[in-house]
């Protein structure tokens, strides 16, 4: 069963950064889609950065131009750098990763990230 756990949220002030962390059990992340996600409290969980198994990235509108999502498969490791934060940054995020063509969606327990203004 793969296991992916986040890492790196914090308390941060507004304009500040934080480098979030997404490792894996496994060789997941080779064979996979991969994306952080957020949910703020009382808000669905929506998408904020993908990387496909060939490298394109997506962002959501809010975050383009401060949020870079990247991924090191030698170490089974996915990353999100978090620039220019603002209070509306802040969710607990989430990664995932969906095997392509195969049948695994698998989560991680969450970071919080929380930017004071």
């Amino acid at each position: 069963q793969v296991q992916l756990a986040e890492s790196g949220g914090g308390l941060v002030q507004a304009g500040g950064s934080l480098r979030l962390s997404c490792a894996a059990s496994g060789s997941i992340f080779r064979f996979s889609a991969t994306g952080w996600y957020r949910q703020a409290p009382g808000k669905q969980r929506d998408l904020v950065a993908s990387i496909s198994l060939v490298g394109t990235t997506k962002y959501a509108d809010s975050v383009k131009g401060r949020f870079t999502i990247s991924r090191d498969t030698a170490k089974n490791m996915v990353y999100l750098q978090m620039n220019s934060l603002k209070p509306e940054d802040t969710a607990v995020y989430y990664c995932n990763a969906k095997e392509v063509g195969g049948q695994g969606d698998y989560w991680g327990q969450g970071t919080q990230v929380t930017v004071s203004s």
